[in-house]
Order: structure tokens, then sequence, then C-alpha cells
């Protein structure tokens, strides 16, 4: 597979989340705000690329048997970075995503992509399909985020796009919200490109 293909499969054709259903933990947790949403995605997007090269590259030296330490580590290292990174630049938003930030380090999403394909394919491949993982992530955390936040702020990234004379839905706030939005999602995509044939 070309690069290109590479990215377009795993951010768009087997999404994480609509596809596989991977990483819906923080699906759930952070969309609230498309500002939080963007945040988490970008940390994704950075630890899924970089974990997924490293890992690609060390594959060859990595013993089976201790695999998955070493993959666990990896991503550990990487979301270590993300963390100190938003609590040195952005304390406030590191402080609205709390203990989420810390818990991509446990996302299938990552151990998924590490074991699925930066074990078996080369350094640039598993950057790009690290980044497209992200992309595909970080897609529908926004998507999740802009119905949520529209609906139950009246804003987007903080700015008022509704008036004085919308009233918030206070359900659209709450994590029960993110599940229907989710579940609606993932209904929607599946019987609209994923129709089995017959």
């Amino acid at each position: 597979m070309t690069k290109k293909e590479i990215f377009i499969t795993s951010a768009f054709t087997e999404n994480s989340i609509w596809r596989q259903i991977l990483g819906i933990c923080s699906a759930l947790a952070v969309t609230n705000l498309m500002m939080n949403s963007l945040i988490m995605g970008l940390g994704v997007i950075f630890s899924l690329a970089l974990s997924g090269f490293t890992i690609s590259l060390i594959r060859a030296w990595t013993p089976r048997s201790v695999r998955m330490m070493v993959q666990t580590l990896i991503i550990a290292a990487y979301v270590i970075i993300v963390d100190i990174f938003l609590k040195a630049n952005l304390p406030a938003i590191s402080k609205q995503l709390g203990p989420y930030v810390g818990l991509i380090i446990t996302n299938c999403i990552l151990m998924g992509r590490a074991e699925a394909f930066a074990s078996q394919n080369k350094p640039f491949d598993s950057l790009v399909d690290g980044v497209g993982a992200g992309v595909g992530y970080t897609f529908v955390l926004l998507l999740i985020g802009f119905i949520r936040e529209l609906f139950g702020f009246g804003s987007l990234f903080g700015i008022r796009v509704l008036g004085a004379w919308w009233t918030p839905w206070s359900i659209m706030v709450m994590a029960p919200s993110a599940f229907f939005i989710l579940a609606m999602l993932i209904w929607i995509i599946n019987v609209r490109f994923y129709k089995p044939k017959v």
C-alpha cells in the first residue's frame, strides 16, 4: 500500500472508533467541549505516530516474549511528554482533561495499532498509520464535541454562536449524551458505508 492508502485506511475505512469500536472511553468523557476534544485528539495523534514509528524501528530487536511490555513502555513515554506539555503550557485544559490524558497509555487504539501495524511494518509506514488513526479518532471526537457543545452551551470552541434565545440542553453536557451521539454516528456510518454485500 502507498502511504496515502495507509492514511485513508487507518483514518476512515477502518476508523478505530466507528469501525472497530476502540477508544470510546475518552470519546464519551472529554467531548463536552470542542477544545478539549481537539487537545485530546492532538495528544493521541502525537502518541500514536511516534510510538508506532519507534516500535517499528526496534521491532527486529524486540523479543516476542517482552514485546507487549516494550510497546507499553514506549507509548507511556510519549504520553508522559504530552501530559507534561499540557501541564506546563495549558494548565486549565490539562485540569479539565484530568486523568484521561494519562489513560491514553491504555487506550486500545494505541495498543491495537502497535500490535497490528507497527510491529509488522516499516517505520515511516507506521508513522503514517499512526497519524491516520489519530486523525480519524480526532475527527470523531470533534464531531461529537461539536454537537454537545453547540446544543449544551450554545457555543463552539468557547465562542457563543447561538443567541440569548437558545436554551441550553443540560443533557448534552453529561456523559450519556456522548454515548447516544456516538451510537447514532456508528449506526449511520455503518448503514451508509458498510452495507453487507448480498
